[in-house]
């Protein structure tokens, strides 16, 4: 009766399920909450794992690969390879050597004869073969026995190369007398263990 304000209607609460009842439904989710977890103080670091979404599927490996595998981590086959690219490196840098040598072509016995082209190719291929014939030898020797040193220690580091070097600069200069190995050990120990080091 009369013009007063009306009353404020409120909402019934829903009614306690009862025992044994549906479970109510769940408040509805704030927004200004997910956004802490989302973006704000409540935000947990998640830390990337990639082994988490797996990896890349790879087929077995069949007996022929394993086959060819083993062959490549074989000391015989480094030390071929070894071989062959201490050979062409070696003919290379005769081949070089000789390029930049102003006597090479030129007969001892006759010094004031000009040699011919042929003469002088003859004496850079004969330069360049002496030198690839020791590359190689160096090369294998130096390969075979740091395989067989990693093998006998079981371990891939610095000192496999400074064992090496020593075994193959000791059997090189032995032919020459004890002190000359004792000089070709140290000497080629150092010369490893630098390009060890400058390699890792």
């Amino acid at each position: 009766r009369g013009g007063g304000c009306p009353r404020p209607v409120m909402a019934a609460a829903p009614p306690p399920s009862a025992p044994g009842g549906p479970e109510p439904p769940p408040p509805p989710l704030q927004y200004s909450l997910l956004l802490q977890h989302l973006v704000g103080e409540q935000r947990r670091p998640r830390a990337w794992d990639p082994a988490a979404l797996g990896g890349i599927p790879s087929p077995p490996k069949s007996e022929e690969q394993k086959m060819v595998e083993r062959v490549m981590e074989s000391c015989a086959f480094k030390a071929a390879l070894a071989c062959v690219g201490g050979f062409v490196l070696g003919g290379a840098f005769g081949v070089f050597t000789a390029g930049i040598d102003t006597n090479v072509g030129f007969d001892p016995k006759d010094p004031y004869r000009t040699p011919t082209a042929k003469e002088v190719l003859k004496d850079m291929g004969q330069r360049g073969i002496s030198y690839a014939k020791n590359f190689a030898i160096v090369g294998a020797m130096f390969s075979c026995t740091e395989c067989v040193v990693e093998s006998y220690r079981g371990k891939s580091d610095w000192k496999n190369s400074v064992i090496s070097g020593c075994i193959t600069g000791g059997a090189i200069g032995f032919r020459a007398g004890l002190k000359a190995g004792v000089i070709g050990c140290g000497g080629f120990a150092a010369f490893s263990a630098a390009i060890d080091y400058y390699l890792r």
